[in-house]
């Protein structure tokens, strides 16, 4: 179940394309980091084109949203 409860925070910094983005699949962060963060997954208000891992949104962390929340996960 990797969409649909909340939208998830993820560690990247918000930009508006991928032209940039790191070809090896690690994290886009900035130096110094940007207000933005990215968010994935759609939450369980969500239209259904929103409901995919590959859907992104952005917001800002210090904001506390019912709607969105993060996804524990531990390496191999």
């Amino acid at each position: 179940d990797m969409a649909g409860n909340v939208w998830e925070w993820v560690k990247d910094d918000w930009h508006g394309s991928y032209t940039g983005a790191p070809a090896n699949g690690a994290a886009w962060i900035d130096e110094p980091r940007g207000s933005y963060r990215v968010l994935r997954g759609g939450g369980f208000f969500s239209d259904a084109g929103y409901l995919r891992a590959s859907h992104r949104d952005f917001g800002v962390p210090s904001v506390v949203d019912v709607f969105i929340g993060a996804r524990c996960c531990r390496s191999p």
